[in-house]
């Protein structure tokens, strides 16, 4: 019963080594973009000089000056690789920290063992700084890992750069959000992102509804045009609120003024940038806590004379609450607990009932008997026997 299930809790564990391997390799790609540009355009600069140079059409104080660009030109890329480098020995250390951490689960056996608790203790803060950190609160979130020393197991600083195109799409200004939609474009048309149109619409929004329209004209012209192969219904709908003021009752240009969209842009940029940064779209505590409700639920808990006092489903107004909607849990073998004590009936603590027909497990009964002279008493309705007039069940 004690012994741990590796598979299953690391099945879980997919992103929390993903996120700083693909990082690295992230920046790797980064690196490498800049040094072959740069190399590119140095190769060509030095082709021309070298050339005009022999001709004679550079005069040596202009050579000097092309070759001093070209020497800023490389100390800029060498800051830039620099900053590169520092974020591939943060990932790479990562990395190998969390790797460790899941060799060090792999070698634990038992759920009782002492290395079972401290393991499980550290995956549950870094499980909860994950949930503080999507809540936005990010102080509180890196004050825990740092009291907890597990700063190498939580991404604060990736929550901290997307806080800063949510907190400008709070203030209604999508510039932020195009900025991040042009550094990371390549990569959200592979998983077919839509947010750039979204925030091109919702700025032609804002101009209609200051009734700049020949702003929204021209701007429409420049920046939804290159979408009408695949938002040709979009465009004409959003097209329709320069003939239609902000106060409009009229379905759907209502609906294009209301001010919830901005709410939607923040959703659809966090839902991309988790996708972009390998995180789940759940909070892990959210997927950790279903499974494990889903997995005691039973249609009992929702009985009120069947409640388990031990069972976190059983109290409806907490746990019970938030496993409403999940499915019951699916059993091979069926497990019968013990109401009085909470501990599973077996052949070591064998099922018993009482003559009203009520069934408890041995030990608890025999228990109860030795401190009421052999008397115990029904929890359910209190009704008082004899130990001797209980009986054995025998499940088939």
């Amino acid at each position: 019963m004690n012994k741990l299930n590796h598979d299953q809790l690391l099945s879980l564990e997919h992103p929390f080594v993903k996120i700083p391997v693909e990082k690295f390799r992230s920046s790797l790609r980064t690196s490498q973009k800049h040094i072959e540009k740069e190399i590119g355009n140095l190769t060509d600069k030095i082709s021309e000089i070298s050339k005009k140079s022999v001709q004679g059409s550079m005069e040596p104080s202009q050579v000097e000056a092309a070759l001093e660009a070209i020497v800023n030109r490389l100390s800029t890329l060498k800051r830039k690789l620099k900053d590169i480098r520092a974020d591939e020995v943060l990932y790479s250390q990562r990395t190998k920290v969390r790797l460790q951490h899941l060799q060090d689960f792999a070698t634990i056996q038992t759920l009782d063992s002492d290395e079972y608790a401290r393991w499980s203790r550290v995956r549950l803060n870094r499980i909860v700084i994950d949930y503080m950190l999507r809540d936005g609160f990010r102080g509180p979130a890196a004050l825990l890992a740092k009291s907890e020393h597990i700063e190498d197991f939580v991404d604060i600083e990736l929550f901290a750069q997307s806080a800063k195109v949510e907190e400008a799409l709070e203030r209604q200004s999508c510039a932020e959000c195009l900025q991040w939609c042009k550094e990371n474009n390549s990569n959200l048309k592979k998983i077919k992102s839509t947010l750039e149109f979204s925030l091109r619409e919702q700025e032609f929004i804002e101009l209609a509804r200051e009734r700049r329209s020949q702003e929204a004209i021209a701007y429409a012209k420049k920046h939804l045009t290159p979408w009408q192969e695949t938002h040709m219904k979009e465009i004409s709908h959003v097209m329709g609120l320069l003939a239609f003021p902000p106060e409009t009752k009229c379905h759907p240009y209502k609906r294009l003024y209301d001010k919830s969209r901005w709410n939607d842009l923040i959703a659809q940029f966090r839902s991309n940038n988790f996708a972009l940064q390998f995180f789940t779209p759940e909070p892990l505590l959210n997927v950790t806590l279903q499974a494990g409700l889903s997995s005691l639920k039973t249609p009992m808990c929702y009985q009120p004379e069947h409640r388990n006092a031990n069972c976190p489903v059983c109290d409806p107004e907490t746990l019970g609450a938030l496993a409403m909607d999940l499915p019951l849990s699916h059993h091979f073998n069926s497990s019968i607990v013990c109401r009085i004590s909470g501990q599973i009936m077996n052949e070591d603590n064998l099922p018993m009932a009482l003559p009203n027909g009520y069934v408890y497990s041995y030990n608890a009964l025999t228990e109860m008997a030795s401190l009421n002279d052999g008397k115990v008493t029904c929890p359910r309705t209190g009704a008082v026997f004899n130990l001797t007039d209980v009986k054995k069940v025998f499940i088939s």
